[in-house]
């Protein structure tokens, strides 16, 4: 594929991969716990614990890798194919360092930070071997994220998507050789499980850079490495802070949400993680079109195509609305027979059934606020869109968590209509801002606006 062809590709080209892509992360730790299972309880909540830890570092190096993303993403837009080197070498640098120093503070300072949990000794030694060496290797992870984020911006999420399918086969044989000891190897159990994600994301490293080198034809010059120039880390974490806030607010509200939950009782809590666990498909599904959408309008925005731009996020927002209402209505269709591969419980299926399908508002809503918070952020007003998820989850949503579920007495469905409110109320803020078209004037290439008329 060609540089000049990059931005013609279409949202299905580019977002089937990333959803795969997507779904293997998120169920890699799935296996790990799976595997783990067979060996004891506490090997399971050791790597657990730990990994709320690494969870939470991972959306620190989203700062580079996403900020890298988009501005890498309007720069080939813009055909300007000798600055994306720099910019690109710029961001790997960054986040190496930034990981490198997480990296050392994690080997340092891991017992300090489980130290929080009040572990038992036994539970806190293995959850400090796994956060040893799974801590200490996150300089893998924030290149890996780096690299794979520029690499996507060029179009190419096919090769990000078999890179994450080679890591995941050989984690879970590391996981299987080094877990259980066979073929001669030491049993290891949770360190085994260190050392096979380490190995995994080492390997996969290389060959992320080695598609870098080859494939997106960027070269590495030492000068790109060391050159940094105020103007492009502006650029890079004007989009990167305010991102990586968003995320890391909207995980803290769910960890609160939890909280109010738990009061609800144990049966409750238990319903929430098998609904969302069935959901699971259609919240990928809504990233993977929000992160395609984002990509596709970085280039026209990049190409000076405002008015395309304009037209394909909003194309983009209603296919995935509508099809994140087809995927919900199936999952209503056939709820109790999913709540029931779960548990025979008839409250946990009635109650989880009920939430399901309320999923048909819940689940538009979400795609709807994913899709054009990621198109905003592909005009570089990342700002806005990480102001209006922080003012509406802690000023609105949050409160009515509480008062919906816990104060007011509706529980659980208190709760989820809290969530729907969330999801729109975002959503329509996000739709206002993006039918002004105050986004324009945060665009990070500068250029002359062009007017396209697109029929249709």
């Amino acid at each position: 594929m060609d540089k000049k062809d990059v931005k013609k590709l279409s949202l299905f080209a580019i977002t089937w991969p990333i959803f795969i892509e997507t779904f293997l992360h998120m169920t890699l730790r799935t296996a790990d716990t799976f595997m783990l299972s067979k060996v004891s309880d506490d090997a399971v909540a050791a790597v657990g614990v730990s990994n709320q830890i690494v969870m939470f570092l991972f959306f620190l190096f989203q700062v580079g890798a996403t900020g890298a993303a988009v501005v890498v993403a309007q720069y080939l837009g813009a055909k300007k194919y000798n600055e994306i080197r720099s910019l690109a070498w710029n961001a790997i640098t960054f986040n190496f360092l930034f990981g490198l120093v997480i990296s050392i503070i994690m080997i340092c300072f891991s017992g300090f930070f489980l130290s929080f949990f009040q572990l038992e000794k036994e539970l806190f030694d293995q959850a400090r071997i796994f956060l040893v060496i799974v801590g200490g290797g996150l300089v893998l992870q924030a290149l890996m994220l780096t690299l794979s984020s520029i690499i996507q911006a060029h179009g190419y999420t096919r090769d990000t998507m078999f890179v994450t399918v080679g890591m995941n086969i050989i984690n879970i044989i590391g996981n299987y050789v080094l877990i259980f000891g066979v073929f001669g190897f030491p049993q290891l159990g949770v360190t085994g499980v260190a050392i096979s994600t380490v190995v995994s994301q080492f390997l996969g490293l290389i060959v992320n850079f080695m598609i870098l080198f080859k494939r997106v034809d960027i070269q590495l010059k030492f000068k790109d490495m060391i050159d940094w120039q105020k103007d492009r880390f502006y650029k890079i974490l004007g989009v990167g802070i305010p991102t990586a806030i968003g995320q890391l607010s909207y995980s803290m509200s769910q960890i609160v949400t939890t909280g109010f939950i738990v009061v609800l009782g144990p049966e409750l809590l238990t319903t929430r993680i098998y609904t969302l666990n069935i959901l699971f498909f259609i919240i990928i599904f809504s990233l993977s079109l929000g992160r395609g959408t984002q990509i596709i309008v970085g280039h026209l925005i990049g190409a000076g195509e405002f008015d395309k731009a304009y037209k394909e996020g909003m194309r983009n927002l209603k296919l995935s609305m509508l099809l994140a209402l087809g995927a919900a209505t199936l999952i209503a269709l056939f709820r109790e027979q999913l709540m029931g591969i779960f548990t025979d419980n008839p409250l946990i299926v009635y109650t989880g059934a009920t939430l399901l399908i309320m999923g048909l508002l819940l689940e538009p809503g979400r795609c709807f606020n994913i899709v054009l918070g990621q198109a905003i952020q592909a005009a570089g007003d990342a700002r806005f869109v990480m102001m209006c998820s922080f003012i509406i989850i802690w000023g609105f949503s949050v409160p009515m968590y509480y008062l919906l579920g816990i104060h007011w007495g509706f529980g659980l469905f208190g709760i989820w209509i809290a969530f729907i409110a969330d999801e729109w109320l975002r959503g329509l803020v996000l739709y206002r801002r993006w039918r002004s078209r105050v986004w324009e004037k945060k665009v990070l290439v500068k250029h002359e606006k062009k007017k396209i008329e697109v029929t249709g």
